[in-house]
């Protein structure tokens, strides 16, 4: 349930430049994923990185001066955003670059990555890209199957955010259209279920929106996965509150995309002793774990609807089945359609999700292909209440179910108090897996079931 994406540099604008630059080389971090099948195991496959564009240098074509300072766009080279485009350059962005700058490292021999929170330099958070190794982005086709990876959250407190979700962007970075020459080397393309504004884009009632599919959102205290269905295929440009789901009078439920999408927080969902930081959750936080993230379809085949999206947990050796939902009238595990109008229902949210045709309309993204992101972030609208907090404010939690969405207190992760006590916090994703349900993971131990958080240990 991702309300706003305001992560970014201290000093980097929302990049307008469309040209590809040439003053700086693009030495993006390798990746190494597999692809893995039960019959033949999991075999290696080159990737990459690829830093989006908005943490660029912006600079005039043949020149060093900034399009963007402290003072704003440059008159000169952006009266216009269309002026903007054809008379300013996007930068690579050198391995020194990756680490020193922006705190992008590669880890485990190029099997993972590490994202600081902060760096020396003042910036702040930083989004990736999972390419194919070339200029265009990894398309992930997860229908009928599943997704793994490792992470580490231990760095990340409250009002912290290290998310791995998957977007519709175009596999290009929509190279060549609008006068985009830069494409996907460069980051570009950015869309998500928010509808965010362009780059470039000075109208705030026009954004870009796509089809998103959050496996991971968490810090050491809260975490959800949730789809965003959406009306659209790929990216698609909305303008004006209603088809952009802009506003505070309803236009939220009106547009292109479902906002809020069908989170499952487990302890949201009353599970509140399943995942947090220390040994006395069933999921301990403090530790490195292992997420599975399986697309089931009705008829177990590739051309099925999908039906259902599976969580589990490996950590310490021993499979976790996700907590099952502790509120009155909303049973399972597991995002089904069921599970999502019952969850609306009981919380008195609106169920835009079923409106966008639910599950059935995920699939049909997860069919087709999605982009791979990974970043670290924080949240200047709403203190990442939304996802370890208390939210909306104003609600009273002992008097409607669904508002108490972890155990942080929203005061104290205004990104003006959080950042000073965390420059030193950072998460790291590795060992990337996808392929068919049940080939990416394995593990060993006895059978338990813990009757207090509704999880079996397999």
């Amino acid at each position: 349930m991702k309300f706003t994406w305001l992560i970014g540099s201290t000093f980097l604008p929302w990049t307008c430049a469309q040209h590809a630059g040439t003053v700086v080389p693009e030495e993006s971090p390798s990746l190494v994923i597999q692809e893995c099948t039960k019959a033949g195991g999991c075999q290696d496959e080159k990737a990459g990185l690829v830093l989006d564009s908005n943490w660029r240098w912006v600079h005039n074509v043949g020149g060093y001066q900034n399009c963007f300072s402290d003072k704003g766009w440059n008159p000169t080279f952006c009266p216009d955003p269309e002026s903007c485009k054809k008379n300013c350059s996007l930068e690579g962005v050198t391995a020194k670059g990756y680490k020193k700058t922006y705190g992008v490292r590669e880890i485990d021999d190029g099997r993972g990555v590490k994202l600081d929170f902060m760096t020396q330099g003042g910036n702040v958070g930083s989004r990736l890209y999972v390419t194919d190794g070339e200029e265009s982005y990894k398309m992930f086709k997860l229908l009928n199957r599943e997704f793994t990876l490792d992470v580490d959250v231990h760095k990340l407190n409250c009002g912290m955010n290290g998310a791995v979700y998957f977007i519709e962007m175009d596999k290009d970075g929509g190279k060549g259209k609008d006068g985009n020459l830069a494409g996907a080397k460069f980051g570009t393309g950015y869309c998500d279920a928010q509808c965010p504004h362009e780059k470039f884009e000075t109208n705030a009632s026009r954004g870009i929106c796509c089809v998103e599919m959050d496996i991971w959102e968490a810090n050491k205290h809260a975490t959800a996965f949730t789809p965003h269905p959406c009306s659209t295929v790929g990216p698609q440009k909305c303008m004006g509150d209603i088809e952009c789901g802009y506003g505070e009078n309803g236009e939220r439920w009106m547009g292109l995309c479902d906002k809020d999408g069908c989170d499952l927080n487990t302890y949201r969902m009353g599970a509140k002793t399943f995942y947090g930081n220390g040994s006395s959750f069933a999921v301990d936080s403090n530790e490195p774990l292992t997420l599975v993230t399986q697309f089931i379809t009705h008829d177990g085949t590739d051309e099925g609807n999908l039906t259902e999206i599976r969580r589990l947990y490996i950590q310490h050796g021993k499979v976790i089945a996700n907590a099952a939902s502790r509120i009155p009238n909303v049973t399972g595990s597991a995002i089904t359609d069921g599970f999502c109008n019952a969850q609306k229902k009981a919380f008195g949210d609106y169920d835009h999700h079923q409106k966008l045709g639910g599950l059935v309309s995920m699939g049909e993204t997860l069919k087709r292909g999605m982009v791979l992101s990974v970043s670290i972030w924080n949240d200047y609208a709403t203190h990442m209440a939304w996802l370890d907090a208390s939210f909306p404010p104003g609600e009273n939690a002992s008097e409607r179910l669904g508002v108490l969405r972890g155990p942080c207190n929203a005061t104290l992760s205004n990104p003006t108090v959080l950042r000073p006590k965390n420059k030193n916090g950072w998460v790291k994703y590795y060992n990337i897996r996808y392929g068919e349900i049940d080939s990416t993971y394995s593990a060993s131990g006895s059978a338990r079931r813990l009757d207090d958080i509704g999880a079996v240990f397999v």
